[in-house]
C-alpha cells in the first residue's frame, strides 16, 4: 500500500471539513477568537507613555518658573493634576496614585538664571512603575534641556557648534501599536493553530469514531495531513483577517508583500498545527489537550519570542531557550514585512527555521498517532 494516496488524503480532509462545519464551537474558536484577541491585546497593550500626572510646587512664582511649567504642559506628555504647597505633600499624592512626577522650582530660580548661575530644579518620581518612571524622567530632562537652551540663546540667532538631525526609520511616529500588532499576528496564530488541531484526534477517540477510521486503509501520514489541510486553510484566512484588521483599525503600515507573507505563514502554521495534532494524539482527551496546547504555546510565544521583552536582555538560559520558540522567527517575519518591507533575501533564514519546525511538528504528529484500538 502506498504511503500517501491523494484520493485517501482528500477523503480524510473532506471528512474533517464536514465534521468541522458541524462543530460551531470550533468554528467560533477558529474565526472569532483571533479577531477578539487582536482587539483585546491591541488596545490593552500600549507602551507609549502619555498624560503623565504632574504636580508642581512653584516656590519661585516668577515669569521664568511659569514659562518652565508651561513648557512641560506644552510638550504633550504631562497633565497638571495638582499644585501642592510643599514637596512634603508629594508622598500623599504618590501614595494615592494621583501624581507620577513632582516638579519643584526652588526660590531664587529666576535670579539664578538672570545672574548667569546654574539654576536647579528638583524632580521627584513615583518609581512603583519603573518603566513609566524612566520614560517620565527622560521627558522631564528633555523639557528642562529645551528650556535651558532657550534661555541661553536669549532670543538671538546663534549658530550651534553641533546640530543632531535625527530621523526614525520604519516607525516614524515611534508608536508602540506599530510594533505590537505585527507581533500579535505571530503570538495569536501560534496559540490558535495548536488549539485548533489539539481537539481533532482526541475528539475521534472520545466520540468513538476512531474505530471507523481504524477500519479504513488510510495510513498515519494520510490521516495527519488530511486532518491538517482544513486547518491550514482556516489559519491562512485568519492571518489575512488579522493583518487586514491591524492595518485598517490600528493604522499599522504594511510595506511588504502579501505574496511573501502567506507562504511563510503557511510554514509557520504547519508547524503549529502539527504540534497540536501531536498533543491531541498523545493525550486522547479534548480538555487535557486544550490545556496543554494553551500552556505550551501562549506563554512561550508571549514571553520568549521577543514580543514583550527584548531577547538580548534576557538571561543566557532563557536566551538559549528562545531559539526553540517558533514564534520568535515568525515575529521577525511579520515585523519585517509589515514595517520594513523586506524580502526573502532577508527572511530566508527564518523561513528555513520555520520549515524545520513544520517538518518536526508533522513528524511528531505522525509518529505519535496510532490507529490501533485499546
Amino acid at each position: 500500500m502506498a504511503l500517501l494516496d491523494l484520493h485517501r488524503l482528500w477523503a480524510v480532509a473532506r471528512k474533517e471539513t464536514i465534521q468541522l462545519r458541524r462543530d460551531r464551537r470550533s468554528l467560533l474558536l477558529a474565526f472569532a477568537l483571533p479577531l477578539l484577541l487582536l482587539l483585546l491585546f491591541g488596545y490593552a497593550i500600549d507602551w507609549d507613555v502619555r498624560d503623565i500626572a504632574l504636580a508642581v510646587v512653584d516656590q519661585d512664582a516668577s515669569p521664568e518658573s511659569r514659562e518652565l511649567v508651561d513648557g512641560f504642559l506644552a510638550s504633550g506628555y504631562f497633565t497638571l493634576v495638582a499644585r501642592p504647597a510643599s514637596p512634603s505633600a508629594a508622598a500623599r499624592l504618590f501614595a494615592r496614585g494621583e501624581a507620577r512626577l513632582l516638579l519643584v522650582v526652588p526660590p531664587g530660580f529666576a535670579a539664578d538664571l538672570a545672574g548667569g548661575r546654574t539654576a536647579r530644579l528638583q524632580v521627584l518620581l513615583d518609581g512603583s512603575d519603573a518603566n513609566t518612571a524612566t520614560i517620565a524622567l527622560a521627558y522631564a530632562e528633555a523639557v528642562a534641556r529645551t528650556f535651558g537652551q532657550r534661555v541661553a540663546l536669549h532670543g538671538e540667532l546663534v549658530t550651534l557648534p553641533l546640530v543632531a538631525d535625527s530621523r526614525v526609520w520604519y516607525n516614524e511616529e515611534l508608536a508602540s501599536r506599530n510594533m505590537i500588532v505585527p507581533g500579535l499576528v505571530a503570538v495569536i496564530m501560534m496559540v490558535i493553530a495548536a488549539m485548533l488541531t489539539s481537539l481533532t484526534i482526541a475528539r475521534e477517540w472520545e466520540r468513538g469514531t476512531m474505530e471507523q477510521l481504524a477500519a479504513t486503509p488510510v495510513t498515519r501520514l494520510e490521516v495527519v495531513l488530511g486532518k491538517l489541510l482544513p486547518y491550514v486553510a482556516i489559519g491562512l484566512v485568519d492571518v489575512g483577517a488579522i493583518s487586514a484588521l491591524g492595518v485598517w483599525l490600528f493604522g499599522v503600515p504594511f510595506r511588504g508583500s502579501a505574496l511573501l507573507l502567506f507562504p511563510l505563514s503557511f510554514l509557520f502554521l504547519c508547524g503549529g498545527l502539527g504540534l497540536g495534532l501531536f498533543i491531541s494524539a498523545v493525550t486522547r482527551s479534548q480538555v487535557l489537550a486544550t490545556q496543554i496546547a494553551l500552556v505550551a504555546t501562549f506563554l512561550p510565544a508571549f514571553l520568549l519570542s521577543g514580543f514583550m521583552f527584548a531577547i538580548e536582555n534576557m538571561p543566557p538560559v532563557l536566551r538559549a531557550l528562545s531559539y526553540l520558540i517558533p514564534a520568535r522567527y515568525f515575529l521577525v517575519v511579520t515585523r519585517g514585512i509589515f514595517l520594513k518591507g523586506v524580502g526573502v533575501e532577508v527572511l530566508r533564514v527564518q523561513g528555513l527555521l520555520m520549515l524545520a519546525f513544520a517538518v518536526l511538528g508533522l513528524a511528531l504528529a505522525v509518529r505519535s498517532f496510532r490507529k490501533e484500538l485499546g
